[in-house]
């Protein structure tokens, strides 16, 4: 099959990016929602470390499951969607930039722009190049983190009715600087994040290709080198959990950059205050001191079951939604 153009083959992969980035999180916004009020919430998220450190206030959120029933007791169903707007408007430009982003680098690293030949790049080029791509879509789309994670964040009652509220807020009291609070911590994490979720995906993939070939070969079959929908979406799975583990803590950092001086109400406990960390080792440091290495892994349970099937998700979308963009670019 003829290849695509330069352009179209950006467009391609950008179209292709954008729509897998927004099912995937459309699909696991509950989970992104409570992991975001585990971040931010200063007091313990467990109840056994509330009895450890025999503290006599109380935590909103104590467990996954009392936090499910309390956003829903609270906000009811669409509560578990709040900041999806500006949570789409941030990952479909972000996942459009990545892979655009990454497939340009893999083509120049390895001479061809045939996504088949990139599967055999070196593990380091893999990582590398998912890296790159990956600070190339946070800069772009960060804005709109940020947005999400306040508005997910706030609660009830609403300190922001809209996204528009809240950027002109933040655009008043803390200047451009302040759409991009936290991007310091957040460019330190994705650097690991996307080179391990790109890195460990091509080389699960590659696994199950040779294993297919072994099978194939037993069975005098020739469908070794291609994937079925089932094992790109173990590979997407295994790479988004590995990359979220490692990668939590600095997760965490960045939501409380993020919502530094948000006025929330008293029964979601402390707030962050304005200026609260000077800067990245600053924020590790007091959150250390002052919540023991809990509080680095805040939220990580909802995180890696939400990391898990949103890597998958995004990489069998894009996969597919890849290959039938192809198809019709390819015709025309």
């Amino acid at each position: 099959m003829e290849e695509p153009g330069q352009l179209k083959r950006a467009l391609l992969d950008a179209s292709a990016g954008a729509i897998a980035g927004g099912i995937s999180r459309t699909v696991t916004s509950p989970l992104d929602v409570i992991k975001i009020r585990f971040q931010v919430q200063l007091e313990p998220t467990a109840s056994w470390a509330l009895i450890r450190r025999d503290l006599s206030g109380s935590s909103k959120y104590t467990g996954m499951f009392q936090a499910t029933k309390e956003i829903f007791r609270e906000e009811g169903l669409p509560g578990f969607w709040r900041g999806n707007v500006p949570a789409l408007l941030m990952v479909m430009p972000y996942t459009a930039i990545q892979f655009a982003v990454l497939h340009k680098l893999k083509t120049f690293v390895s001479g061809s722009s045939k996504t088949a030949d990139h599967i055999n790049l070196s593990p380091y080029l893999s990582y590398i190049s998912g890296a790159l791509a990956g600070c190339a879509a946070t800069v772009g789309s960060y804005p709109f983190d940020l947005l999400r994670t306040i508005l997910a964040s706030q609660g009830e009652p609403k300190i922001y009715p809209n996204m528009r509220s809240a950027a002109f807020d933040i655009l008043r009291t803390r200047g451009f600087r302040g759409l991009y609070a936290g991007l310091s911590p957040t460019l330190v994490e994705i650097i690991p994040y996307a080179g391990l979720q790109f890195g460990t995906y091509d080389t699960f993939k590659r696994w199950c290709m040779a294993w297919n070939n072994l099978r194939s070969s037993s069975i005098s079959s020739t469908t070794g080198d291609s994937l079925s929908s089932f094992q790109l979406f173990i590979c997407g799975l295994a790479a988004g959990t590995c990359a979220k583990l490692v990668c939590h803590p600095l997760d965490v950092v960045k939501k409380r950059f993020q919502i530094e001086g948000l006025q929330r109400h008293p029964k979601y406990g402390a707030r962050v205050e304005q200026r609260a960390y000077r800067n990245l080792f600053d924020a590790l440091h007091r959150i250390l001191k002052s919540e023991g290495w809990h509080g680095l892994y805040k939220g990580i349970v909802p995180s890696t079951i939400k990391a898990a099937p949103a890597g998958a998700v995004t990489f069998v979308a894009y996969e597919f939604t890849s290959d039938w963009l192809e198809s019709i670019f390819t015709s025309t």
